[in-house]
């Protein structure tokens, strides 16, 4: 079970001992597919349930979503935010002129309006560091100098591809000056914050790198400030789904699929989440001719793994996955595969998708990789295959073939058991607590 945590019961005459009367959280929300529109949610959600007066979600305007190459989910099958949360899309500011920056001009300038009309304490919190951090601290500095309005609490959660892409490759083309630019806004915040602590050595590494460049002190601040959160997940949705099996059977069948009757990939298509890996693994092993793959997301290699699997009937891909699709799928699979590998675009920092299939339990272990942050997301209660080995993702789906059901079981409650600490209103407790994070989940 997750830990007793103080913090969530605690009063300091603030709704439900949070601290805070609004919260407004910058973010790649739905209807993009990333485990961090997911968290957004899960913590919006969380202090609305917590009695939080104000929650606002301050995300991208639709046309511009679509406009753009990020996987999308089907807008029909986007589940409602909970009644009290709301999502603001404010449009660009200036007209052709002005080349790059509209949106981030447009986003900083409705983060000023609210921080000026809300009433009461406020906290500001952005997943992302590029550019969502920038928007945020330009609008706080805004309302700072303006004068007459309390200041918010700012947090910013680094993500992977904050430290992997962008300071990544500032650091390898000799671009020290946006590297350090990242690094310095991440600590302009209150509160900074890494998804894992595998994240957390990167940011302080990539510090370093600067540090010897510019003589600076980023390592040395990043490590007595840094702390761990790591991503929120709504384990209700899990462990107390909204479907009765009549419907997840429904859902499953829409797909031509049975529980317990196919192998899953659900997440993003890569080339870093290895999907090309398990295909060709998957067609190795026993399980090829006897139960499906279903291989569920959007992404840029979608095409080119539709062409690998070819006319293959027992491969099966899916790219319309809803909210309530999504948690169909996880619970009802014999087994969930993420073959994630480090790659120089993307690392997984975390590994969200893992947490929510233990979370769904069932009778289908995880087979994944250690790479990046995923061992602190499973605890080890998976099947492990080195990254790119395909041969040995061959032998951990031969061994789940071979697996009896109550080995399959007994793995996946284990597993569900650890990821119970990573429960959404667990880490606001702890990212609102009035001394600031006091422990990771």
């Amino acid at each position: 079970m997750a830990p007793n945590n103080p913090l969530i019961d605690s009063c300091d005459g603030h709704p439900a001992g949070t601290g805070f009367d609004n919260l407004i959280i910058l973010s790649r929300a739905d209807p993009i597919i990333c485990g961090h529109s997911t968290e957004t949610r899960n913590l919006a959600e969380a202090a609305i349930a917590k009695g939080v007066s104000q929650v606002r979600v301050v995300s991208y305007p639709l046309d511009v979503l679509e406009a753009s190459e990020l996987p999308l989910k089907p807008l029909d099958s986007v589940a409602d935010y909970a009644p009290g949360i709301k999502v603001d899309r404010p449009d660009p500011v200036g007209d052709y002129k002005v080349l790059d920056g509209r949106l981030g001009y447009g986003i900083s300038g409705h983060l000023i309006d609210l921080l000026i009309s809300l009433p009461g304490r406020t906290a500001v919190m952005n997943l992302y560091l590029v550019p969502h951090g920038q928007m945020v601290m330009q609008a706080v500095e805004t309302v700072r100098r303006m004068g007459g309005v309390e200041v918010p609490l700012t947090i910013a959660e680094a993500v992977g591809s904050d430290i992997t892409n962008v300071v990544g490759n500032a650091v390898a083309t000799g671009r020290f000056g946006a590297a350090a630019l990242v690094l310095q806004n991440f600590l302009d915040h209150d509160l900074p914050v890494a998804v894992s602590d595998f994240t957390r050595e990167l940011i302080v590494a990539a510090g370093r790198q600067v540090d010897e460049q510019l003589n600076t002190r980023f390592a040395d601040q990043l490590t007595a400030r840094v702390q761990i959160s790591y991503p929120a997940i709504d384990t209700t949705a899990y462990l107390q789904p909204s479907l009765t099996d009549a419907q997840q059977s429904d859902l499953l069948a829409r797909r031509g699929l049975v529980r317990d009757g196919y192998l899953l990939f659900l997440s993003r298509l890569a080339k870093a989440k290895g999907v090309a890996d398990l295909i060709q693994a998957y067609r190795s092993s026993d399980f090829h001719g006897r139960l499906p793959l279903a291989v569920c997301g959007t992404g840029p290699d979608e095409q080119s793994l539709r062409q690998l699997a070819g006319d293959d009937k027992s491969i099966r891909f899916f790219n319309d996955v809803g909210d309530l699709d999504k948690v169909a799928l996880m619970a009802g699979c014999h087994a969930y595969c993420l073959p994630s590998k480090p790659r120089p675009e993307f690392t997984e920092t975390f590994g969200i998708a893992v947490a929510e299939a233990m979370l769904s339990g069932g009778i289908g272990p995880v087979i994944t990789t250690r790479t990046g942050g995923i061992p602190e997301a499973t605890g080890d209660h998976c099947l492990y295959h080195a990254a790119g080995d395909i041969a040995g993702l061959t032998a951990r789906l031969n061994e789940v073939a071979s697996m009896s059901d109550a080995a399959r079981a007994g793995l996946s409650r284990r597993a569900r058991d650890y990821c119970l600490r990573f429960d959404r209103t667990t880490i606001l407790a702890n990212l609102l607590a009035p001394s600031g994070l006091r422990t990771a989940a």
